[in-house]
């Protein structure tokens, strides 16, 4: 790990911790010695980082240090490239235009030499994916999700068969050849789940959940992410 890396991770460490880490702990989490930590936190505060706390003690930066623009790696670089580039096969249109705003807003923040690395990057992924929906605004649908609010949904089936559901959506699945949404369903008092592309009409409605979201997501997650990550 280059030194200027393993200062931003003491930094990144430093921030999310509740609580004064010590060297040892950073040393342990960094897989480098003690001596090394004492170095870099001398270093960092002599760059005016407000890092307080002392040997022993353990550290803690003082609320309200904000990092300097996007320090990458090479490989985090890969990384993102490779994520934004696999959001085009979701189907997902809003999280299209999202990624290409984040890839912008990247690009601009980058060094001259990592700003190519990131516009050309050594990688290639298939644009081949999920259908986009023509029904159904999966940006809003996600909305409901998060604001936890059912949803009406005229669906049809794989025999072409339509019926009316009131939904309260709690994720979506992106595969390669769909995308579902997964909900509780009122008809059938039960999870299931909906494929975008066969939403013939969905509507938000105000009506809340009348379970949070989070524990719905979790029983559903233990009924069916655990036993079979493909889903029925």
């Amino acid at each position: 790990m280059r030194r200027a890396d393993r200062l931003f991770d003491i930094i990144q460490a430093l921030r999310t911790a509740k609580k004064p880490t010590t060297a040892a702990a950073l040393a342990e989490q960094l897989e480098v010695t003690v001596r090394t930590i004492y170095r870099d936190i001398a270093t960092l505060q002599a760059r005016r980082v407000p890092i307080e706390g002392a040997a022993g003690i353990g550290y803690m930066l003082r609320r309200g240090f904000d990092l300097p623009p996007l320090m990458f790696t090479e490989d985090e670089i890969e990384a993102i490239a490779v994520a934004m580039r696999m959001l085009r096969r979701t189907g997902d249109r809003g999280l299209h235009a999202a990624a290409r705003s984040v890839l912008s807003k990247v690009t601009s923040a980058l060094p001259d030499a990592l700003r190519e690395h990131l516009a050309a990057p050594p990688v290639f992924v298939s644009r081949q994916g999920a259908p986009a929906p023509v029904n159904a605004d999966l940006a809003a649908i996600r909305a409901a999700i998060r604001d936890e609010r059912k949803l009406a949904l005229a669906y049809g089936d794989g025999k072409g068969e339509r019926t009316q559901r009131v939904i309260w959506p709690i994720a979506i699945a992106y595969y390669a050849e769909s995308t579902l949404i997964c909900a509780w369903c009122e008809l059938r008092d039960d999870f299931r789940h909906f494929r975008a592309d066969r939403i013939l009409d969905c509507d938000i409605l105000e009506e809340k959940f009348p379970v949070r979201g989070k524990v719905l997501f979790a029983r559903w997650q233990d009924r069916f992410v655990e036993a079979d990550p493909r889903l029925p």
